[in-house]
């Protein structure tokens, strides 16, 4: 794999700015499920929740570490999965959630306020566990990351949208209501095009290193569902939110991923990969884990 990083991907700036306005339609589609009420509700029973988070920001990266580790792929690899797991849930975790039946609450919940922690645990995460990992350590410090642009591209792809609808769906709620599923399914088709579209015209580079990408890809995403859901069995929470953390936990917000590999990390080839894949994979692996949750009811 080491011509990955030569690889340069077929990633323009107006597929940049695109990729962007993607991102923060789904987000605002998915932020039109939120009130006030889902953050209440967490101060009356805060375990789930506590326990999500930490799945999320310190179990995950951990894992992926370990993974890392065991593995000794090349820097830029690494890097990949080491930054996909510094990003938030995915928004599509949502649907997926209620689809697996369930706390589609909870996993509401924790997509907002992962987004929202996303400003300071994403660029901490990517500078503490790159840097531990030497092939990776070696572009950390020729690549120059500012926690603060990381922090500004957050916000205005993931904040201002989740603001915009949950302010929307606060004051005007039929509104809100007619625009909720059809923007939903309309963002996440479109953002799966996108990524389809990607992959199509990238498939030259994607066809030779795919073979050693994907087993990758699929490991790590099996780690990050079955790691989500042992803490929360350990935790000891009901199969119910069990379900919401373990999607929460291996489904990944890897547009946002590629917003940051190509705005600050020049679109480096083995990072680029990983995240291209992860976009698809977590999607299909989602929905085959939320059909088979789905054959038995939770208990809550």
């Amino acid at each position: 794999m080491t011509d990955i990083d030569a690889a340069v991907l077929n990633f323009s700036p107006d597929s940049m700015l695109l990729l962007n306005g993607v991102l923060a339609i789904v987000m605002f589609a998915v932020a039109l499920d939120i009130t006030p009420n889902d953050f209440r509700a967490l101060l009356r029973t805060p375990k789930p929740f506590l326990t999500g988070i930490l799945s999320q920001f310190l179990v995950l990266p951990t894992l992926t570490f370990g993974l890392v580790l065991a593995v000794q792929p090349q820097g830029s690899v690494a890097l990949g999965l080491i930054l996909v797991a510094a990003c938030p849930g995915g928004n599509i975790s949502n649907y997926i959630t209620h689809k697996a039946g369930g706390n589609a609450a909870l996993a509401v919940s924790l997509t907002a306020f992962t987004t929202i922690g996303t400003v300071l645990f994403t660029p901490f995460n990517i500078a503490f566990w790159g840097s531990l990992y030497g092939p990776s350590r070696a572009f950390m410090t020729s690549i120059h990351i500012d926690p603060f642009q990381v922090a500004m591209t957050v916000c205005l792809m993931l904040i201002l949208p989740l603001t915009l609808g949950m302010l929307v769906n606060r004051n005007l709620p039929e509104l809100a209501w007619h625009l909720r599923r059809p923007l939903q399914k309309l963002s996440m088709l479109i953002f799966i095009s996108f990524i389809v579209v990607a992959l199509y015209g990238n498939w030259e580079f994607l066809g030779a290193f795919g073979p050693d990408i994907v087993p990758l890809v699929i490991a790590h995403n099996g780690i990050a569902l079955f790691g989500g859901y042992m803490v929360a069995t350990v935790a000891g929470l009901s199969p119910y939110d069990r379900r919401a953390i373990s999607i929460e936990t291996g489904i990944q917000n890897s547009g946002l991923g590629l917003i940051l590999i190509f705005g600050f990390f020049h679109g480096l080839g083995g990072m680029a990969v990983v995240a291209a894949f992860w976009g698809i994979w977590h999607a299909v692996s989602g929905l085959a884990l939320a059909k088979w949750f789905s054959r038995t009811e939770a208990a809550r």
